[in-house]
């Protein structure tokens, strides 16, 4: 089962991020593209990434993202604020549109601006942190404290019972017909198997018995990184918590054939993790989406 953001990956170059020379030769490149974030939006047209020249790039830091395969040489430029006219958009509402290269580029980009958006001072010091690396440490110049990026380690499961029926919930906010996997951070001190069982326990009451490791995904909304896992439960009887989740259900495939074909279960979209743990469990593509 393919899990989106997770293929293909670009070449960093990460060994150049340190090579000045090298990177204002590559940035004047013929072939080199700019993808420009300001603050943490990007600019869209007609729902895609709009790739710019170095020339045409607004003041700002700049990110080598790296290369894929054989094609353009791609830097990031992080502004501050948006210019130009179009449509500055956050992340999400374009992500399951890009063609897989554009959105394993979106992801290096927005993660970063994120993370340079919501760390400007020293947490030793205080001092005003200084973008080094091209854009990915950030170094202090009054005590030399280096910060690297945060990455938040997320769980995100699928559970299923004895007679092969899948464990969803759904959240308040959402709208009416909404349902998805369980999902939650892991905690300090804590395995990420152990976090799979105690956020199904807190959220549904079910008890997890069997985890196994089902593949990862970026997801840089702000930090998170995607854990997905199947578990087996150990009991049925669901009890919400009221807060995270409004509802849980235990859903056979009947169930969810019915309801996608129909309209009354909506099911995440395809750039979801989650949406890869459904259909792994199903068996094949489902039609419906976010």
């Amino acid at each position: 089962m393919t899990i989106a953001l997770g293929q293909p990956a670009h070449d960093r170059l990460a060994e150049r991020r340190t090579d000045s020379d090298w990177l204002e030769k590559a940035w004047a490149g013929p072939d080199t593209r700019v993808l420009v974030v300001a603050g943490t939006r990007l600019h869209a047209v007609d729902g895609r990434l709009d790739w710019i020249s170095p020339g045409d790039a607004p003041d700002g830091i700049r990110v080598l993202l790296g290369r894929m395969g054989d094609g353009p040489l791609s830097f990031a430029v992080l502004a501050d604020k948006a210019a130009g006219a179009g449509d500055w958009t956050p992340l999400r509402p374009v992500l399951a549109g890009l063609e897989p290269a554009d959105a394993a580029f979106a992801v290096h980009a927005v993660g970063l601006a994120e993370w340079h958006f919501a760390v400007r001072n020293c947490p030793r010091c205080g001092a005003l942190l200084q973008s080094t690396q091209s854009g990915h440490v950030l170094a202090c110049p009054a005590c030399g404290r280096q910060q690297f990026p945060r990455t938040d380690p997320a769980v995100i499961m699928l559970v299923t019972d004895d007679d092969g029926r899948a464990l969803l919930g759904r959240q308040p906010v959402w709208p009416e017909g909404r349902w998805s996997t369980l999902a939650g951070f892991v905690e300090p001190g804590e395995s990420i198997e152990q976090a799979v069982r105690r956020e199904v326990l807190e959220e549904t009451g079910v008890r997890v018995g069997e985890v196994r490791y089902f593949g990862s995904q970026p997801w840089p909304l702000p930090a998170s990184l995607m854990l997905g896992f199947v578990g087996h439960a150990e009991s049925l009887d669901i009890a919400v918590d009221q807060h995270e989740i409004e509802d849980a259900r235990w859903f056979t495939r009947d169930d969810v054939r019915a309801g996608t074909a129909d309209g009354s279960l909506v099911l995440p979209g395809g750039v979801s993790i989650s949406r890869s743990l459904v259909e792994h469990w199903y068996g094949q593509p489902l039609p419906g989406h976010w």
